[in-house]
């Protein structure tokens, strides 16, 4: 059996703790109140996720605008179909719940896919803070609402 794999990477956003097996798994969000800690049996592996360390290192300096890492994400069917959808929302722009769950075929599902954005597990790299209230307004994010106009504001004056 593989043990869980971690590494930290620093970013303009705070720290950034990547976890996961062989791919990856999860990013959290080291600055939040929900702040993770490697467990007890978790191996510290600074040259773990090169490609994601890489990738989100030239995406924070502007000079990346997709990412192509190897991910293992782990969720029900309905959850990995918004995460499918998320990657394909562009750099630099936004979308509300309620056309997000348009996206999916299910229009009335806004509330759902909410649901499913929260628990979105490879923030970033997983762009749910591209998904903003049908008024304009940020709504919830992992990380922070403070992250998520962060990562906003660093797509929409680097726009490609």
């Amino acid at each position: 059996m593989n043990k869980m794999k971690y590494r930290y990477l620093d970013s303009p956003v705070g720290e950034l703790l990547l976890i996961g097996e062989k791919k990856l798994e999860r990013i959290e969000f080291q600055t939040s109140k929900n702040r993770v800690t490697p467990g007890k049996d978790w191996i510290e592996d600074a040259d773990a996720f090169k490609d994601a360390v890489d990738q989100l290192k030239a995406y924070f300096k502007g000079e990346r605008s997709r990412f192509d890492v190897e991910m293992d994400l782990k969720g029900t069917t309905f959850q990995r179909k918004v995460w499918s959808k998320l990657v394909q929302i562009p750099y630099g722009t936004t979308i509300s719940y309620g056309e997000l769950a348009k996206r999916i075929g299910n229009p009335k599902a806004s509330r759902a896919v909410g649901m499913a954005n929260g628990k979105n597990p490879i923030p970033i790299i997983v762009p749910c803070h591209r998904v903003i209230g049908k008024n304009g307004k940020l709504t919830g994010f992992g990380g922070g609402l403070d992250i998520k106009q962060t990562l906003l504001d660093l797509e929409s004056n680097l726009l490609f």
